[in-house]
């Protein structure tokens, strides 16, 4: 009896399709992939970033000097330097004008004798004294007073003096800051924009590196989706079945083992005992 064999196979177009598909994907995978072209970078420091830690490292102990000055203006005789380089003439000046006063107020003392008649007595003798004694009291009065205003302006504007410079020595440091600070900021921003751009540079290096795979794999995935929705072509063939010669010499070598295997153990009826 006839054997048929029968076999599916895909159609010609898509043999070629997966032939091409066989070619390409080793072509693509003989040779290694060069990753350095997309390795991680970091973006170096931006100027401003430097320039802000070189402000930084200047600015120690910046405030130092204004604190030294302010020093200087709370020792003893400190004062000495604020006072007014007029302070004597207006002590002069106002010192002549009261002693024009006040001899003025003497000669009024020997009139009023003249005129009571006490001119040269003791009466006048005594009311010169007393004037002149509240005349110099007075005058030493005025002069500690002048002297003291000197002084006391001299001793606020040293005060002030060291304030002014406390506050500077304070502020400072505050200000250097407010500047690193911003010069930092500055930086960090141009220093991330460039780090983006290198991120960029890399993603698309990286896509360009790997659009050979992916387009490969996607042709892949399209061949098999074709393959498994068409219909296939069968190949049939067919074993014919024996001729009467084929069956017999078949038959003979299937006795002769038989026979084979038999031969040891059969004894002929007609052999001749020894």
């Amino acid at each position: 009896m006839a054997v048929q064999q029968t076999q599916a196979l895909p159609p010609q177009y898509v043999e070629d399709l997966q032939k091409d598909y066989g070619t390409q994907l080793t072509a693509l995978t003989g040779s290694q992939l060069d990753t350095s072209q997309f390795a991680p970078q970091v973006a170096p420091q931006d100027q401003y970033q430097q320039d802000a830690y070189t402000m930084a490292g200047q600015g120690i102990g910046a405030y130092q000097p204004y604190l030294t000055q302010a020093g200087a203006y709370t020792g003893p005789g400190s004062q000495a330097a604020f006072m007014s380089p007029y302070q004597q003439d207006v002590i002069d000046t106002t010192m002549a004008e009261y002693d024009t006063q006040a001899q003025k107020g003497m000669s009024g003392i020997g009139l009023l004798a003249a005129k009571s008649g006490n001119l040269g007595g003791g009466r006048e003798g005594v009311m010169r004294s007393e004037y002149q004694n509240k005349s110099d009291l007075n005058r030493a009065l005025l002069m500690a007073g002048l002297q003291q205003q000197g002084f006391g302006q001299a001793q606020k504007a040293a005060q002030q003096a060291y304030m002014n410079q406390m506050q500077m020595g304070q502020a400072l440091p505050q200000l250097q800051a407010a500047d690193v600070a911003g010069l930092g900021s500055m930086g960090a921003t141009q220093q991330a924009q460039a780090q983006a751009q290198l991120d960029a540079q890399r993603e698309t290096a990286r896509l360009e590196a790997y659009e050979p795979y992916e387009r490969l794999g996607y042709q892949g995935q399209g061949i098999a989706s074709i393959a498994s929705g068409m219909p296939g072509q069968y190949q049939s063939a067919v074993t014919p079945n024996p001729t009467p010669l084929q069956t017999a010499l078949g038959t003979g070598a299937v006795l002769s083992g038989i026979y084979g295997n038999m031969s040891g153990n059969f004894t002929s009826p007609f052999s001749m005992p020894n």
